[in-house]
């Protein structure tokens, strides 16, 4: 069964600027994927389909078979609780801690304290984050502050996680365990797709590709290529 199914999607902004174009593709559930293209391809935009931030123009975007033109309303954020999104820039909120930061979905999913506190702190350990829980954001290296970002992200338990260049602001031995961190995560039944335009990073994880030029989905390339390499 697909978690994320795209189905001929086309997304195209005022002024006539065709931002995905007759887009197809599945997302099995428990997979990890990559999504890659040049600057501008449609990665970006892809994703936001999928967390709902944006509205296709033409073709259907359906997660667990729903399609996602009949979410609206109060149903967006129920949406959101099973697709996680990791940002590049991280979107913590300034004045609160990490502990806080981490809970928020938690605490608006009206969790009891005691459950939030028990899955927050988990979440932080994961990360190496335990002894920085009472930290503000502005305390903390950019490291740290992606790494918070993935802990809000993963702390829910989501159904899929999708994850805007999540490795750009970071060095390689950190790119790496986030990368490793993912990869666990179908075992506990979150799917990944990961936007990015490190191919080097996308070659060693040996992992499905997508690759997008100007909107279109131009390759699909298996993991069984990639290790052949």
């Amino acid at each position: 069964m697909s978690v994320l199914r795209f189905d001929n999607v086309s997304k195209q902004y005022p002024g006539g600027h065709a931002a995905l174009s007759e887009v197809s593709f599945e997302v099995a559930t428990g997979e990890m994927l990559f999504v890659t293209g040049h600057s501008g391809a449609g990665k970006s935009t892809l994703l936001r389909l999928v967390h709902l931030a944006e509205r296709p123009s033409r073709g259907a975007v359906l997660f667990a078979e729903r399609n996602l033109a009949r979410v609206s309303g109060r149903k967006v954020a129920m949406h959101r609780r099973e697709v996680s999104v990791v940002f590049q820039d991280h979107r913590l909120l300034t004045d609160r801690s990490v502990f806080e930061n981490v809970a928020l979905p938690l605490i608006l999913r009206g969790m009891r304290r005691p459950e939030i506190g028990k899955r927050v702190r988990a979440a932080l350990e994961r990360l190496g984050l335990g002894p920085r829980e009472l930290a503000l954001p502005g305390e903390l290296s950019a490291g740290e502050q992606q790494r918070v970002g993935i802990a809000r992200a993963i702390v829910g338990e989501p159904r899929l996680l999708v994850a805007d260049e999540p490795t750009g602001n970071l060095d390689p031995t950190l790119a790496a365990e986030i990368m490793a961190l993912f990869e666990a995560l179908p075992a506990r039944g979150t799917s990944v797709m990961v936007a990015s335009h490190d191919l080097a990073l996308v070659k060693r994880m040996k992992k499905r590709v997508l690759v997008l030029d100007h909107g279109r989905l131009v390759d699909d390339i298996s993991p069984q290529e990639l290790a052949d390499e």
